[in-house]
């Protein structure tokens, strides 16, 4: 049980990190945004993907921690 604070500290940096950069980069190339009249539709597809990539390798790599 003693792992388990230290995977959440670096979980929290992690997140901390890829907030702190999704907050600069901002909108990727390759995410849908429209704008018509009043109405706006975004849908990001590219962050979508890189998200899922990254949390792929985490999961993984703390997966093979044991």
């Amino acid at each position: 049980m003693t792992e388990f604070p230290k995977i959440l500290m670096v979980l929290g940096a992690v997140l901390l990190i890829v907030g702190a950069v999704w907050h600069f980069v901002g909108r990727l190339p390759g995410d849908i945004f429209v704008k018509k009249g009043n109405v706006t539709f975004f849908f990001p597809v590219v962050t979508c993907i890189v998200i899922s990539v990254i949390l792929s390798i985490l999961l993984n790599f703390f997966g093979r921690m044991k």
